[in-house]
């Protein structure tokens, strides 16, 4: 939008050949990484639902359109109508009704007894039509008054700016200012169908006096590449790729529509122009349709072409949004990330993940359940200093706000979820978000709370106090945060944003995953197995589970504690681990991805979660209590104040914070009576399945949907 506006605003003030040198430099560099999406959009192939196909039995339609822009276009209409008759088509001429010419009436009428239609071309096609709501509705009025005159029934804007809520302002059958993929438009965001559809009125007022329409207009995306973009913008020397994509929609059964202006059109005897190209490049199109297609096509006028629709009111395909998901984390590893993604791929949206890569011999890029996760940077997680886990933090800001720059230009992002620690990752989404795109802010953890429990700061140091004002910068730049729980939302919207701007997802289970099992150990394994998955961090409390497990080892000669994860007390757990004398039943694992981990954890007799309540784990809520129970797996929990907020006795047992003796007893009892641990997992089983993630998920995509309605 920014982009859009400081385009027309230097316009008047910038000679033509400097105006398309710089668009062309720009669209040369946009093409190629647009390669993907223009000039076919693949995803843009399928019919409408209950599409009944053309009249006829035709299997595609070939619609003509033109838009005269200035007096040297006007010039040529009629020669350009005569052309066309001559090949056996028909097509819609648009004029500007108070540009820089005047459309004679004499012109109007012949092309109408011609068989020819006329409409309505912006009104000043100054770029402005869309300034404002107000002043589009004033502007609406004039429209609507040579929609009278001229007795046309369609529309279509300057430049293909649009607003489709705001044409049922206007008193037309069908608007023609879009197109299904063209990433060199000011607008770049398509149709994404080669379709026609219906553009329902509900809940759209037309302007006072407007008599526009009320039950809505059909709308008619162009679907073949504008003569500028590919004769003016990028010199192609043949129509090619005009009969490359029309050859594509045939095949698709779609409607082939094109809009040739003739101000551009160098005839046979007319001296070259830098903005004209070769008359042949168009009639090579026609004859190929005419030719090749022979009894096998639907030519229409636009106008007939939204008669036909508007008795079917196609809706229009459910659009796919471009979302990308920003992580400075191991994505497999990382379930909350995890199943924002799983979400929006299997709806259809198109998602990519940008996130880290855990060794040199992991591939930097893959797909996983159809989101495209690339590794930008190599993470061990061992920073002992501020110093260490700054530096790479910044790095991977600066890779991430690259990669979406260069990302952003060849095709729009509609949503950015980014994924704190840290809070400042929001930044890397600068360029999106100038283009449109809407950001999210995921807050994992509360940074200031985070680096006084990690790093042993102050809570009123001057570091903390920095931290507090670039969570407020941050939750300032996104347009909406997302709280990881209840209690947090209390704090960050007391000092960080406005509680309109916040709402709160727990870390839900994804159920897919998560669910009862069969165990796999072996009958004859008498083993008591305790485990605990997750960052091995200092307010986990892991310290505390070891000292319980060396009273519980005497006591359960067939007890193991199985530890599974990375993190900065790591080294520290292991040496504990050495002296608590029972090393050899307590095992040490690598971080293990999601959907692995989820069978590891069913076969374990006792979950334990042992954070500190005196620390930041206090109000740290921890998925892996609902894992637990989602697996039929009892859990033992430090009784914090996050987790009193979401649980109670009924479902796991809780021992006091920090209380070695209280963990031993407590894990002493449990593995004792299989019959307690059973009625202790099938309560917390009830309880987790009323709080999965797929009885909770549409929060999220509804989130979503509104952010990028409300673009």
């Amino acid at each position: 939008m920014l982009r859009r506006k400081f385009y027309y605003l230097l316009k008047p003030f910038l000679p033509w050949r400097l105006r398309m040198g710089v668009r062309r430099v720009m669209a040369t560099r946009k093409r190629t990484a647009s390669a993907s999406c223009w000039p076919i959009l693949d995803s843009a192939a399928p019919a409408p639902a209950n599409w009944p196909g053309w009249p006829g039995g035709k299997g595609f339609s070939f619609v003509l359109t033109h838009d005269v822009e200035g007096p040297e276009g006007l010039a040529k209409s009629r020669k350009l109508a005569e052309l066309e008759m001559q090949l056996g088509f028909r097509s819609s001429f648009n004029f500007v009704p108070e540009g820089t010419y005047a459309v004679t009436p004499e012109l109007r009428g012949w092309l109408k007894e011609q068989g020819f239609e006329v409409g309505i071309h912006d009104l000043n096609h100054d770029g402005k039509l869309f300034s404002s709501a107000e002043g589009f509705a004033r502007k609406a009025e004039r429209i609507n008054h040579y929609v009278e005159e001229w007795g046309a029934t369609g529309f279509r804007a300057g430049f293909m700016l649009r607003n489709l809520d705001w044409y049922h302002q206007l008193n037309i059958r069908y608007d023609a200012s879009t197109f299904d993929t063209d990433p060199f438009e000011p607008q770049p965001d398509g149709a994404g169908t080669i379709f026609p559809f219906w553009v329902d009125s509900a809940g759209a007022e037309p302007a006072k006096n407007s008599g526009g329409s009320r039950n809505g207009y059909v709308e008619l995306p162009y679907t073949l590449p504008q003569d500028s973009t590919l004769f003016l913008l990028f010199k192609e020397k043949t129509p090619a790729i005009w009969l490359q994509k029309l050859d594509w929609v045939a095949s698709k059964g779609g409607m082939a529509l094109v809009n040739v202006h003739p101000d551009y059109l160098q005839f046979p005897g007319e001296a070259p122009k830098p903005w004209t190209f070769p008359v042949e490049h168009y009639v090579a199109l026609l004859q190929h349709v005419r030719d090749h297609y022979a009894g096998g096509y639907w030519h229409v006028l636009p106008r007939d072409m939204a008669a036909f629709v508007a008795g079917l009111k196609p809706a229009h395909p459910p659009q796919k949004k471009r979302i990308c998901l920003i992580t400075y984390s191991f994505y497999e590893y990382d379930t909350r990330v995890f199943r924002y993604g799983q979400a929006l791929a299997a709806r259809g949206d198109e998602v990519d993940v940008l996130s880290l890569r855990t060794g040199p011999d992991q591939s930097a890029e893959a797909t996983h359940d159809g989101c495209r996760v690339h590794r930008l940077q190599q993470r061990v997680i061992n920073e002992k200093s501020k110093e260490s886990f700054l530096k790479p933090l910044l790095l991977f800001l600066w890779r991430c706000s690259s990669w979406l720059a260069r990302e952003q230009r060849r095709r729009p992002y509609d949503i950015v979820h980014v994924h704190n620690v840290p809070d400042f990752l929001i930044f890397a989404a600068w360029r999106p978000k100038l283009s449109g795109a809407r950001l999210i802010l995921d807050i994992h953890d509360l940074v200031p709370e985070l680096f006084v429990s990690k790093f042993g700061a102050k809570a009123e140091s001057l570091t903390v106090r920095m931290l507090k004002l670039m969570e407020r910068a941050s939750a300032s730049f996104a347009h909406h945060v997302i709280l990881a729980n209840h209690l947090w939302l209390d704090v960050y919207t007391g000092r960080a944003a406005k509680p309109a701007k916040c709402s709160v997802i727990i870390n839900y289970v994804e159920s897919r995953i998560f669910h009862p099992r069969p165990r796999r150990r072996d009958p004859q394994d008498q083993r008591l197995i305790i485990i605990f998955p997750g960052s091995l961090q200092f307010h986990q409390g892991l310290d505390i589970a070891l000292r319980a497990f060396k009273e519980v080892a005497p006591v359960l000669p067939t007890a193991e504690f199985h530890i599974y994860g990375e993190g900065q007390a790591k080294t520290d757990l292991i040496k504990l681990a050495a002296e608590t004398g029972c090393g050899d039943r307590i095992h040490f694992h690598p971080l293990i991805p999601t959907k692995e981990i989820a069978g590891i954890m069913a076969d374990a007799d006792l979950g334990v979660v042992p954070k500190r309540a005196d620390s930041f784990g206090n109000e740290a809520y921890s998925t892996k209590i609902l894992e637990f129970m989602s697996l039929g797996v009892p859990v033992i929990a430090s009784s914090t104040k996050i987790d009193r907020y979401y649980f109670n006795d009924s479902v796991l047992r809780f021992f006091p914070s920090g209380d070695v003796q209280a963990l031993a007893s407590a894990m002493i009892e449990l593995l004792r009576d299989a019959a307690a641990r059973r009625e202790l997992a099938q309560r917390a089983s009830a309880h987790a399945r009323l709080n999965s993630w797929e009885e909770r998920k549409s929060d999220y995509l509804q989130l979503v949907d509104g952010l990028c309605q409300k673009n």
